[in-house]
């Protein structure tokens, strides 16, 4: 049996892909893969990461587009760039404080 690790970004990190070229704001995070294992099954097998770490969502970006992504913690390195993201997605759920970072917004109460 393994072990689950504890994850090594948080909610508000700004990360980059290891490999591909594309970077986003983490919104939530799997303890361990939560996807379908056809969404596996189809990395191919040289590149597929393990199942027993951390998974993040984020909203991402590329030079072309914005998306939501499913990345393992293996694949994630911070994004240390300091620009800021244009995922129209942030806006709704974070808000930038004055040294750069992101913090989830309050709810206000009903």
């Amino acid at each position: 049996m393994s072990k689950t690790r504890i994850a090594k970004y948080n909610i508000g990190d700004v990360v980059r892909h290891r490999v591909f070229p594309f970077r986003g704001i983490i919104f939530d995070v799997d303890p361990t893969f939560s996807n379908t294992e056809e969404w596996w099954l189809a990395i191919p097998p040289e590149v597929r990461p393990h199942k027993d770490q951390p998974f993040y969502h984020l909203f991402a970006e590329n030079a072309e587009t914005e998306y939501v992504a499913y990345v393992s913690e293996q694949n994630l390195l911070p994004d240390t760039s300091g620009e800021p993201l244009r995922h129209p997605q942030v806006a709704q759920a974070f808000e930038r404080d004055a040294t750069g970072r992101y913090r989830l917004r309050r709810c206000p109460l009903n």
